[in-house]
């Protein structure tokens, strides 16, 4: 078997033109991709947002993938207006001549949902705080690509690129980001039927790839990917620790009612749940809420602390996207005003999914910026 790794930038002409002489010269018997089904369906027709029922995003807790998606699509998008070439060109200009030639090709690259799914589950609350932050940051930059970066985007991929800043940031997330994608793209292009492969990937993942074909080659490697195909499933130290927070913050208050009277009990109960809604009322008048969102945000606040499974940002997601339903314009300039601060606070799709996110973090202060009040009332 003999396969010819072509690593490309997607962002370089040149590489597009390098992939065609690629396949004309070793005239393979399958072509494989660095994509996945999702990605590669988004790239080649027409992907229709305006269907989405952001009420059921917030409700089955898929908000994240969604703010995830959109900005990483900002960033590709920039990359590519700064380079004359939109990212992955290449990769479809194989496709392209693949069905052309009638070359049987494979998408071997795992579902870039499943990535962020693996790398949000193995985070921590920081760090997933800081996961979304890395995302929007690289989707607002406003800086140029120059001469030297890309010189050095020749020899890598934006979505590589962005991974690996990802992973400088969460290093307990970069089995999934980095790790586990290259033992993915290496086992689904060697175990593809075929003889004599061309395999179009970014170069930079091309080490990662050969390290992890050296090992199935020799056997030290199996080719089963079972194990990295899907989200982790939540362990019983992480469903009970999504109870811990609600059962402390009860604990604290029933013991005021019991040490300290009904009336200080009250007081306690009342002292939190001021300070949990007054956070989040705070969060959801700075990033522009409905008038009517902010009452729903603040009440639902103390509510939802309480409940380990429904946080605030669902109640006030939805009610944003009630309250202001997205328009076509929102879905038909969803990439471009996801790359500016001002886009995010105008668009309503991604103005509801901000809401989602900065209310959950009012909350979250709320909830643990009065505990310390609360504990010296038993001092």
């Amino acid at each position: 078997m003999t396969i010819t790794l072509v690593g490309t930038a997607h962002v370089s002409q040149e590489s597009v033109g390098e992939v065609a002489a690629v396949i004309d010269e070793v005239k393979p018997d399958r072509i494989c991709l660095e994509l996945d089904s999702g990605r590669f369906e988004a790239r080649t027709k027409a992907h229709d947002y305006s269907s989405m029922n952001l009420s059921r995003v917030f409700k089955e807790g898929k908000a994240f993938l969604i703010l995830a998606n959109t900005a990483l699509a900002s960033f590709q998008k920039r990359i590519g207006e700064g380079t004359g070439v939109a990212p992955g060109e290449e990769i479809l200009q194989a496709a392209r001549i693949a069905k052309d030639k009638d070359i049987p090709y494979s998408l071997c690259d795992r579902e870039i949902s499943i990535t962020l799914k693996r790398a949000w589950a193995l985070s921590n609350l920081w760090n997933k705080c800081k996961l979304i932050a890395t995302l929007i940051s690289s989707a607002f930059s406003k800086e140029k690509v120059t001469a030297e970066e890309l010189e050095e985007l020749k020899h890598t991929d934006t979505l590589q690129s962005m991974m690996q800043e990802l992973s400088k940031e969460l290093p307990g997330a970069k089995k999934a980001l980095i790790d586990e994608r290259d033992r993915y793209l290496a086992t689904s292009i060697f175990a593809a039927p075929g003889n004599n492969k061309v395999a179009v990937i970014g170069a930079g993942h091309a080490e990662g790839i050969i390290v992890n074909m050296e090992k199935l080659e020799k056997g030290e490697m199996s080719k089963d990917l079972s194990d990295i195909s899907s989200t982790p499933k939540k362990g019983n130290g992480g469903k009970i620790a999504s109870f811990v927070v609600p059962a402390l913050i009860i604990g604290v208050i029933v013991y005021g009612f019991i040490a300290k009277g009904w009336n200080q009990g009250l007081f306690q109960f009342g002292l939190w749940a001021a300070a949990n809604a007054g956070c989040t009322l705070i969060f959801a008048i700075i990033f522009g809420a409905h008038p009517l969102n902010w009452l729903i945000s603040a009440v639902s606040a103390p509510f939802a602390a309480l409940n380990p499974v429904i946080g605030v940002g669902v109640f006030s997601g939805i009610a944003e996207s009630e309250l202001r339903k997205p328009r076509v314009r929102d879905f038909e300039n969803l990439s471009d005003d996801a790359g500016t601060f001002k886009g995010w606070f105008k668009n309503r799709f991604l103005h509801a999914l901000m809401l989602f996110v900065t209310t959950s973090i009012g909350s979250i202060i709320g909830t643990f910026a009065v505990f310390p009040i609360l504990l010296a009332a038993f001092g």
